[in-house]
């Protein structure tokens, strides 16, 4: 059950009393650039994820055509597995 606006009002007060309307204005303030920033950062994120996905990368290239530079960027890329004997084709 949601409080009321009386119950509100009292728990405002309360608090005011507690920290004082000094202290309760640092925080509104520290809560606000931390807002703030928490979106800028956000932002530059998304920025920064829709470059990355425009420019592939030459072996993403490569591999995406399938010939034989695309295999040999498959097999340079791919680490070795020292249990299985390779190919000396």
């Amino acid at each position: 059950m949601a409080p009321s606006l009386p119950q509100l009002l009292i728990i405002l007060v309360i608090v005011l009393l507690l920290f004082g309307a000094k202290r309760l204005r640092n925080l509104g303030g520290d809560l606000g650039a931390a807002v703030k920033g928490f979106k800028s950062a956000v932002k530059d994120g998304k920025d920064d994820d829709t470059a990355e996905g425009a420019t592939p990368n030459a072996a993403d290239t490569a591999a995406g055509q399938g010939d034989a530079a695309g295999d040999a960027a498959k097999a340079e890329a791919a680490p070795a597995d020292p249990a299985k004997p390779q190919d000396k084709a």
